[in-house]
């Protein structure tokens, strides 16, 4: 299995792209897990649609564009839909993929619908490439810490989806005190390293137990 771990979904940038194109097949299906939006914001399928919808989703160009730079094309890409999917159509579409694609946002969140939609299972059957950015990167790890911001004021750890283990992730890093201060107290908690990915600008590539660095990523401990 392949996990990307990336800081947002401009997968076709040029300091990414010679990286990711052995992964990233002309021929893959991708499902999208649009499951990470907040509540407040995302209350009906109108709201979804303004996001992740084809016609004027925020979202969607971007999300189709980047694929669409490794050759996929927008009939192979399919948005899990918490809406207007079943259990049974969300299921078909993860067990269909070759590709696996998490999105930011409430990463905590994304795992209660997860587990709404009885998805864990299949999700966790996958063998081929799963990749995510923001909440979608760290969501790939079996626990992972959000250090304070706007939406967590409150350094705390969560649980995620268990492909990977023995570190930790520190997305969206531009060495802030606060940043910092959450990286020591999971080296201190934890006892393992800890990746910090550079504000749109690093990211992580773990194949068979082995993590690369793509880009600026500091690695703190272990």
């Amino acid at each position: 299995m392949v996990n990307i771990l990336l800081e947002g979904y401009d997968i076709d940038a040029p300091w990414l792209r010679g990286d990711l194109r052995p992964y990233i097949r002309p021929s893959d299906r991708v499902a999208v897990v649009a499951f990470s939006f907040r509540d407040n914001r995302v209350k009906t399928a109108g709201d979804w649609d303004r996001l992740y919808g084809r016609e004027n989703g925020m979202y969607y160009g971007g999300i189709t564009g980047g694929f669409a730079a490794y050759g996929i094309q927008e009939s192979q890409i399919t948005f899990l839909d918490y809406f207007r999917d079943t259990k049974e159509s969300a299921g078909e579409k993860v067990e269909r993929a070759d590709i696996l694609y998490f999105l930011g946002g409430l990463p905590d969140r994304m795992l209660d619908r997860i587990e709404e939609f009885s998805l864990t299972d299949a999700l966790l059957r996958h063998r081929g490439v799963v990749m995510g950015y923001s909440a979608g990167a760290v969501i790939q790890l079996g626990e992972y810490h959000l250090s304070p911001d706007e939406d967590y004021p409150e350094f705390a750890y969560y649980r995620g989806l268990p492909y990977l283990e023995g570190f930790y992730l520190e997305v969206h890093y531009e060495g802030t005190e606060v940043q910092k201060d959450a990286v020591r107290r999971v080296l201190a908690e934890r006892g393992k390293p800890v990746y910090a990915t550079a504000l749109g600008a690093g990211a992580l590539l773990a194949e068979d137990g082995k993590v690369r660095a793509l880009g600026k990523v500091e690695r703190f401990g272990g």
